[in-house]
């Protein structure tokens, strides 16, 4: 099984790690459920230790990185779980739909085996909020919007879900592509972009005309002068969303 994650995976957790609001706000989705399949699961960092989770990854090297975790492992496909129905609590599913080659199966299948599924995601509809991809790298929402799945087509796919928003912090520790978005030299360190699928999924040499760009504006002060209010904010929603779906809830009778 090859996964695009053995190739762009390499040194992941040394940038990406859970940040504990967001961790906390993917705890409370799964509320009171005892069992968690976790699909796409990388090295980890959104499994609740107080659950009983499995963790489902296809990629044998987010797999050699989770070496102090005692979760569990399968190495299986989110369009192919190898589980019965109705084999656990809740589904979780981290910033990993975009990397399904089937979405709506996948997302079936999360369906299949779980009550509940609980999702984060990005939504295109927010293709426009962010500086990085606006001014800088317009490829990187070009290869982002049809990848990641609009809200309506989960609904879809999973039934009735709520929707929450997710602000990215201004000290967000977890580095996927908008952690960084009141601290923009990090986006020119090739350590911290190797971590973003995005970055790692470009052809080569396509965003560095992008990357001079801001560099050359963080030196001479244009960043700063168009964009440095966001100096004054704690965080940003730059469209991160958590979506659950709750079949239980569903198909409760009302008292």
């Amino acid at each position: 099984m090859r996964a695009v994650y053995d190739t762009i995976g390499t040194g992941y957790i040394a940038q990406r790690r859970a940040d504990p609001r967001i961790a906390q706000a993917v705890q409370d989705a799964l509320g009171d459920v005892a069992s968690v399949v976790n699909v796409g699961a990388g090295a980890g960092s959104y499994e609740p230790p107080s659950l009983a989770v499995v963790a489902v990854e296809p990629s044998r090297e987010m797999i050699a990185q989770r070496t102090r975790s005692r979760v569990p492992i399968v190495q299986a496909l989110a369009e192919h779980l190898p589980f019965p129905t109705n084999a656990f609590d809740a589904a979780l599913a981290v910033l990993t739909v975009h990397h399904w080659s089937d979405r709506r199966t996948g997302l079936a299948e999360l369906a299949r085996v779980a009550r509940r599924v609980a999702i984060v995601t990005w939504d295109p509809a927010y293709r426009d909020r962010f500086w990085l991809t606006t001014e800088y790298l317009p490829e990187i929402a070009d290869l982002d919007v049809p990848r990641f799945p609009p809200l309506s087509e989960l609904a879809d796919c999973l039934g009735q879900t709520e929707v929450q928003t997710l602000p990215v912090p201004h000290d967000c520790v977890d580095g996927f592509l908008g952690a960084f978005w009141r601290r923009p030299e990090a986006y020119l360190d090739p350590a911290v972009r190797q971590a973003m699928s995005a970055f790692a999924q470009l052809p080569p040499g396509r965003a560095d005309l992008g990357l001079t760009r801001l560099a050359d504006d963080l030196h001479s002060g244009r960043w700063e002068t168009r964009f440095g209010q966001l100096r004054e904010q704690d965080s940003i929603d730059l469209g991160y969303r958590l979506v659950v779906a709750d079949r239980g809830a569903r198909d409760r009778k009302p008292l």
